[in-house]
């Protein structure tokens, strides 16, 4: 009896007019999303400029990453140039200055991820306490303003502080401490202090803007409730702020560890003037990478730069967010 059932319930699956049926569930979703898609026409509509801004942008540049393996030939053209291989990398490894710049670029960006993340949260948290939304507003576009200036700006207001004959330092800080004028552009050993001050001057008031603009979303029955309970101010920033933003800060610093290998060029070669005698201490991969290509003129060894950097990046963005999902899945980025 269970054979003849079983054999029975074979055959009507096999049957077409079952088969059909068992399509249409496929089909009904598909017609489902194609009436999504239409009934938000206008901000699929809004999007494509975005998208092919993206693509443009950030895709079709990647066919470039075949100058870093071949010696350019602007005769030849890319793709007729000849094949080098990983010779372009030389420039970058072989010289005695790889160590020194591999390691200021990553003292410095690691300097900075912690700074930027640590003061950034710190100030939104104090913007935050701010009751007046005039006030409130107002911090907000001090805090934004240094973001704003360009950084060959930036290196003309550090040099009205530094300059040795007329600076600020020199004629009125350093006279009142009794220590005598210092020749800031000619002392590699101060750079390391100036340059993550500048940074944190350039940047924090950004990066806390976007903290606060998480902070503001936060419900205030956590806060009402915590202090019922009792909990005074710092046990509500540390069990309620803090974990809130948790995710932006991780996103944040996924970020900044995939560019840990970039360096602002405006920081660290307009700010320091491109001054030889501090080159120690100020240089890193993209300001050394750019001289050698004005003294060489070779976009080879630039572009094989470019795609090591990039490189190293990914695979650090990936390591990161792999140690995250580790120790908590909720809060890692993918």
């Amino acid at each position: 009896m269970k054979e003849t059932e079983v054999s029975v319930s074979l055959e009507a699956v096999s049957h077409p007019a079952v088969q059909v049926n068992a399509r249409l569930p496929t089909q009904s979703k598909l017609r489902l999303s194609w009436k999504k898609i239409w009934r938000y026409r206008a901000l699929f509509l809004m999007m494509v400029p975005g998208l092919l801004y993206f693509i443009i942008n950030n895709y079709l540049p990647m066919f470039g990453v075949i100058i870093a393996f071949k010696d350019i030939d602007y005769a030849k053209g890319i793709l007729a140039s000849d094949w080098v291989g990983f010779k372009n990398f030389e420039y970058l490894f072989s010289t005695s200055d790889a160590w020194r710049i591999t390691r200021n670029t990553l003292l410095y960006n690691g300097a900075f991820i912690i700074i930027d993340i640590t003061l950034g949260v710190a100030l939104a948290i104090l913007v935050n306490e701010i009751r007046s939304k005039f006030l409130s507003r107002f911090y907000q576009s001090v805090l934004l303003l240094p973001y704003l200036i360009s950084m060959v700006i930036v290196a003309y207001l550090v040099l009205a502080f530094l300059n040795v004959e007329n600076g600020f330092m020199n004629r009125q800080i350093l006279p009142i401490l009794g220590i005598e004028p210092i020749s800031w552009y000619n002392e590699a050993g101060k750079w390391p202090f100036i340059l993550p001050l500048v940074n944190m001057w350039n940047h924090v008031g950004y990066i806390s803007i976007i903290f606060y603009a998480s902070l503001v979303s936060i419900g205030n029955e956590y806060y009402e409730a915590a202090m019922i309970d009792g909990a005074s101010k710092w046990q509500q920033i540390k069990e309620i702020t803090i974990p809130m933003l948790m995710p932006t800060i991780i996103i944040i610093g996924l970020l900044k560890v995939g560019k840990i290998f970039y360096s602002d060029f405006g920081l660290f070669y307009q700010v320091p003037l491109n001054s030889g005698p501090i080159q120690s201490t100020t240089d890193v991969i993209d300001t050394y990478v750019y001289r050698g290509f004005m003294t060489l003129g070779d976009i080879g060894m630039s572009s094989a730069a470019g795609f090591y950097q990039s490189l190293v990046g990914f695979v650090l963005v990936i390591a990161a967010n792999y140690v995250i999902r580790r120790k908590n899945p909720d809060q890692a980025l993918f």
